[in-house]
């Protein structure tokens, strides 16, 4: 199984795959949306982040959101189409890097042992890491989707990585495959 370092490895990974399938879009191809009940890339973005920070916060810290007005926007609770207007490009760059910087400080003390019951949480961490990762390809998939067949722009190759296959379409870091 991959110690928390190396899926930190795979959390930046996936990050950057996503970067990849937005990063050159204009900002109206990031809020455009296929029609009413379905999200626009930006929205994706925002989750990605959102569910990393929930996910820690609940799971490994106790801390407030970086974006506290994000919140119901960015949860897939609330249907698409009263989701309501999204912020802009810099505010969903800044909104997924905190979060990001976050995610490799909580799991830099964990790997460090600077926490209650580190082996215990190191074991929390680990799962929740891949599930991080999983997460991110997972919208990563709908994102290439929208920039493939309703945009019309080139995929990138997938990233490599041990342990990283397409499964049902998506790709998935499988930790025991490693």
């Amino acid at each position: 199984m991959h110690e928390l370092t190396g899926l930190l490895r795979e959390y930046d990974r996936a990050r950057a795959y996503t970067d990849q399938l937005w990063k050159d879009l204009t900002p109206d191809e990031v809020t455009w949306r296929p029609h009413e009940n379905s999200s626009a890339i930006g929205w994706h973005l925002g989750h990605q982040a959102h569910v990393a920070h929930f996910m820690i916060r609940n799971l490994t810290a106790a801390e407030p959101s970086p974006d506290p007005e994000l919140d119901d926007l960015m949860d897939s609770a609330q249907p698409e189409k009263f989701r309501g207007a999204l912020p802009t490009v810099r505010r969903l760059t800044t909104f997924r890097d905190t979060v990001a910087e976050r995610v490799h400080a909580r799991m830099g003390a964990i790997a460090a042992g600077e926490v209650g019951a580190p082996t215990q949480m190191t074991i929390v961490a680990t799962h929740l890491l891949t599930a991080l990762v999983n997460h991110e390809y997972q919208h990563d998939q709908w994102i290439g989707e929208v920039r493939a067949q309703n945009l019309g722009h080139a995929l990138p190759p997938d990233p490599e990585g041990d342990g990283l296959a397409r499964i049902d379409g998506y790709l998935c870091l499988n930790p025991y495959a490693c």
